[in-house]
Formats: structure tokens, sequence, C-alpha cells
């Protein structure tokens, strides 16, 4: 698949981002890059490969799962603008 400059201007308006005219062939030269570079990954064997989330095998440490009230009510709502009778006040939004 090769992308042209008019394909290369879409994506740029698709996306949001301004491209000058004379910027576009140096833009579609670099998405012909990077599709080369997926056609070359799609050509490894990854035949009975596992997915892995991490390139070291370790598994996370786990705590133990405690139901509580937090006890943290007042350092929670230290930083609050406006605190009343232990909850967050706020404007109403609804008329």
């Amino acid at each position: 698949m090769s992308i042209d400059q008019n394909t290369a201007a879409k994506v740029a308006k698709l996306a949001r981002i301004k491209v000058e005219d004379d910027a576009l062939p140096a833009l579609a030269a670099e998405f012909n890059t990077i599709l080369d570079f997926i056609e070359q990954l799609n050509e490894v064997d990854v035949e009975g490969v596992e997915p892995m989330t991490s390139v070291t095998p370790q598994r996370l440490k786990r705590r133990v799962d405690e139901v509580n009230d937090g006890g943290q009510q007042d350092k929670v709502l230290a930083n609050a603008p406006d605190a009343r009778e232990g909850f967050f006040a706020v404007p109403k939004v609804v008329e």
C-alpha cells in the first residue's frame, strides 16, 4: 500500500493537523515508511508465542483486600474550597 500526497493531506485534515503543501511529500514518505515497517512485522512468525505483559517475568505484589471506611475524611476535605457537615459543598447547577 502506498500513500500519496492527497491521502496524506486527507489524513492530516482528519487529525486536525495543519500541514503546508510543501511538507506533504515528506509526510507521505513518512507514512509509507511506517506502513513498510508494519508490513515487515506482519511477516514475523508468531505461531505458538504467548502474549507478554512485560519483558521480565515477574508478578506484582498483592495486598489484602480489606473493606474499611477510609478514616481520612478530614484529610480528604482539607483542600476542599467549601465543605459542610463532612461533605463537599458544591454550587447548585439545576434550576
